[in-house]
């Protein structure tokens, strides 16, 4: 896959991920807030999120992922990141993920990452995006509402955390003129 390209917003830069994130990204990744709805555990030490980022960034190389770090283009503050994973481009489709430092939350930062990753989705010939939201995540799913996805079902015990089993909904946004089907 070629290079990611950078892509500008009113507030934000969003760029490739690079190594030398790690200890911004380790930040974000252990913490636990930001973790809570996640599905996974927080990091407990930088080599953790060194390898995440390995095998995140040969993923984007091959296509597999698209994954994107949003930086505060005032402050060149890595705040978050933002992309695709679970990408089947014979189907045109993949799932959206993000996360953002808890002091940037409420502020439409995330709204204004994934307005800018939509678009970008749509020259990938990304038609359909999903999103799997812990039933309890309630900002995330206003989020994505707000933006145009459509809650399309429930999936019983469908996440782990902490050993604890997790329902989630399912969402979807198409990236084409198509509507969803009645629901």
């Amino acid at each position: 896959m070629n290079r990611l390209p950078v892509i500008e917003t009113e507030r934000l830069r969003l760029r490739p991920l690079q190594m030398e994130d790690s200890p911004h990204v380790f930040a974000i990744f252990s913490n636990e807030r930001v973790l809570q709805h996640y599905g996974m555990e927080p990091h407990q030490t930088l080599e953790e999120t060194e390898q995440m980022l390995t095998h995140m960034l040969a993923q984007i190389e091959t296509g597999a992922i698209i994954r994107f770090a949003i930086e505060h283009r005032e402050s060149n503050a890595l705040i978050g990141t933002i992309g695709f994973h679970n990408r089947a481009p014979s189907h045109r489709r993949a799932e959206i993920g993000y996360e953002l430092r808890p002091e940037y939350w409420r502020s439409g930062y995330a709204t204004e990452a994934l307005h800018a990753v939509l678009q970008f989705a749509e020259t990938c010939e990304i038609e359909r995006v999903g999103a799997i939201v812990y039933i309890d995540n309630l900002a995330s799913q206003r989020m994505l509402e707000k933006n145009g996805f459509v809650q399309e079902g429930r999936l019983h015990n469908y996440m782990r955390q902490r050993g604890q089993a997790h329902d989630v909904y399912v969402y979807s946004y198409m990236t084409t003129e198509l509507t969803h089907p009645s629901i």
